[in-house]
């Protein structure tokens, strides 16, 4: 394998280890796949950009414990120092105790084998699923369960 492709398989597996940092709640593991400066941007109408590594890794800290959160990578594509991921999280709903699952896409950018930024693409629903219609994410070997 040539030096660039693993340098784009380890971008995946950068990923995975901040998803396995934010559906644990461990700060230390997700400060570690991030670059200094890291800078997460949220779709409208949610959160402000969170910039910094630390703040980052304590904002989903955060967002784990209130959700009993657990973050999924499943299926993920890197070129270059870009890495593209379609996830999963399935979380609860404080409201009513709920379990569900929301399904999105994040786009990264990677310096040095670390996350400079991600950009998260989905549409968080407070009392429903998300998915893409009519598509079989079981067929696809796709997380299913809550």
């Amino acid at each position: 394998m040539s030096t660039h492709a693993t340098l784009q398989t380890d971008h995946i597996e950068t990923i995975k280890r901040y998803y396995h940092g934010c559906s644990t709640g461990d700060v230390e593991l997700m400060t570690s796949t991030f670059a200094p400066d890291v800078i997460h941007y949220f779709l409208e109408p949610g959160t402000s950009a969170v910039e910094g590594a630390e703040h980052l890794a304590r904002y989903w800290r955060k967002v784990q414990k209130l959700l009993d959160a657990r973050w999924q990578v499943d299926y993920g594509f890197a070129a270059g120092d870009d890495a593209v991921i379609e996830w999963t999280i399935f979380w609860t709903n404080p409201e009513n105790g709920r379990r569900l699952a929301t399904r999105g896409a994040e786009l990264y950018v990677m310096r040095d084998g670390l996350i400079a930024e991600v950009r998260a693409y989905y549409n968080q629903l407070r009392d429903a699923d998300s998915g893409l219609v009519d598509f079989d994410y079981a067929a696809r070997r796709y997380s299913a369960e809550h």
